[in-house]
């Protein structure tokens, strides 16, 4: 693993979380992601309940969360400090969280591939946020998974 710097991580996951979830930033462009998450669903036969998109309340929250994810990720981009990828880093795991929640609260199984996402993201940034100064990425992990680096 060659050595990333802490911004650039921070950086890095801001582009996905922008990608991720500027679809869900408003009303139509949420609808029509969220009417894909559900042919994904009854596609695969899934387990859980598909995302209700004609509930004004999950719409109302689905667009709250793209909002305010979509302007953390440009801050993020811009300014891509050891904070905030700190900050970014507890979001992703109370985000995991919540996931893990929803789904044995019967949420669709569609939510297993996102809460993977981010708890790889949580990892990967933890790493390279949370490490000793002077330390490098690839010694930090080697430390946090328990090898010699």
């Amino acid at each position: 693993m060659s050595a990333v710097s802490p911004s650039g991580i921070v950086r890095l996951s801001a582009w996905y979380d922008l990608a991720v979830t500027f679809p869900f930033a408003t009303p139509w462009t949420a609808r029509w992601v969220a009417e894909g998450l559900r042919g994904v669903h009854e596609w695969g036969d899934l387990s859980g309940h598909a995302l209700a998109v004609d509930d004004p309340h999950t719409m109302l929250f689905m667009n709250l969360m793209g909002s305010i994810v979509v302007i953390w990720a440009i801050v993020s981009i811009r300014t891509p400090t050891r904070d905030l990828g700190i900050a970014a880093t507890c979001g992703r795991l109370a985000f995991s969280a919540w996931m893990l929640h929803a789904l044995f609260q019967g949420a669709s199984g569609v939510t297993v591939g996102l809460l993977v996402l981010e708890i790889l993201w949580a990892v990967v940034q933890g790493i390279a946020v949370l490490r000793p100064f002077g330390t490098s990425t690839a010694e930090a992990s080697a430390s946090v998974l328990g090898a010699r680096p």
